[in-house]
């Protein structure tokens, strides 16, 4: 009973280290508390991975149990070629009609339907004698990497790249599926030509995909986990240390309240988001109502110019209510007046701030290309 728990949870919890369930997790905690995230992940999952564990069970009255523990070596050796592909991170939906809880939820069981974990924990249950531990162990294993998510960008990620442990989950799933084979196939079979032949094939397909997955990082400064922490965690200080500068000091304005100045309020925002780990705000403020000032134009382009080169560099999230999306509304109402859509084109996005106002314009072009890598 606690061989399946363990060995459950640490198929799992390997499986899922450095991919999507972890980004999703991180990003889901920027906007509720850590405790509904888990929360969340706790309900989708059991459901998701109980439906897999009754299905498992099901089959295994129906099925001979040679032929299915054969099925599951083949199937744990394809999900360790899998767990070198390269994971898209959906896109996720922010309007939290539901609740945190429940939107969290929904999130990660419709997300792993049909995915490795969700079949890891109905080939464990195939085989096992106790399904309500694997289901136990497999859902520990996806709240611990839950878990971690949160941290990995800023902690884990920084001393062990998730391409490693990618390879490693990789490796994990491969060992345990020639064992089964090995355990499970005819003896007849089981003869040296044929071994040989499975390891070449083997090690043939796992370097050609563990080749491909390192070149397509190389081209890519960032991997998706530290690219959402980058963009979580790293940017608001560097824009809070920018709009810092622009503001003119209490030698000027008085003690800052944060209630009738734009760059008050921007800046309240930021330390928010620097305290509370809250990346998006409940409701988008009607900036016209601050008031704007005489700022350091100099300052607010220099300011801006990181938000778009960021934007350029690693892509943006388009929700009107993230916080970055905020400040930058903030400073174009300070140069220009209005707000300029941004939708990634950035020749557009100049031409129409160089129509209201050229000097600004070319001086932000300017100071965007100082900051963007000769490959954009």
């Amino acid at each position: 009973m606690v061989t399946e728990l363990i060995r459950a949870f640490l198929l799992i919890f390997i499986a899922e280290m450095g991919d999507k369930t972890q980004i999703i997790a991180m990003t889901f905690a920027t906007q509720y508390k850590i405790k509904e995230v888990l929360a969340g992940v706790l309900i989708g999952v059991f459901i998701n991975h109980g439906l897999a564990i009754v299905l498992g069970q099901y089959l295994s009255k129906l099925i001979p149990m040679n032929l299915i523990q054969l099925v599951a070596g083949i199937m744990f050796v394809i999900f360790g070629l899998l767990a070198l592909k390269e994971e898209e991170l959906g896109k996720k939906d922010n309007k939290k009609a539901f609740g945190p809880i429940v939107t969290v939820a929904l999130a990660f069981f419709i997300g792993e339907l049909g995915d490795k974990t969700q079949l890891t924990a109905m080939t464990l249950s195939a085989e096992g004698s106790y399904p309500f531990i694997i289901l136990c162990g497999t859902t520990l294993g996806m709240l611990g990497t839950s878990g971690l998510g949160i941290f990995v960008g800023s902690k884990i990620g920084e001393k062990m790249p998730d391409i490693s442990i990618k390879i490693i989950s990789s490796i994990v799933f491969i060992f345990f599926g020639t064992l089964k084979l090995y355990k499970w196939i005819p003896i007849e079979i089981l003869n040296p030509f044929n071994i040989g032949l499975y390891f070449i094939g083997i090690l043939f397909v796992h370097l050609a995909l563990m080749r491909r997955l390192i070149n397509r990082r190389r081209y890519s400064e960032y991997s998706p986990i530290k690219e959402v922490a980058a963009t979580l965690y790293v940017q608001t200080k560097v824009l809070k240390e920018a709009v810092d500068d622009i503001c003119l000091g209490e030698g000027i304005c008085g003690k800052c309240s944060g209630k009738d100045c734009i760059i008050g309020y921007t800046k309240r925002l930021l330390q928010d988001a620097r305290d509370k780990e809250q990346y998006y705000v409940e409701e988008k403020a009607n900036l016209s109502k601050f008031a704007t000032k005489n700022f350091d134009k100099t300052k607010v382009i220099e300011a801006l110019s990181l938000i778009i080169a960021d934007y350029m560099e690693y892509g943006m999230i388009k929700d009107e209510e993230f916080i970055v999306n905020q400040v930058k509304d903030s400073l174009e109402l300070i140069l220009l007046g209005r707000n300029i859509r941004f939708d990634g084109d950035l020749p557009k996005y100049i031409r129409h701030i160089k129509r209201i106002n050229y000097s600004v314009g070319k001086n932000l072009e300017n100071t965007i290309n100082d900051k963007l890598s000769p490959s954009i």
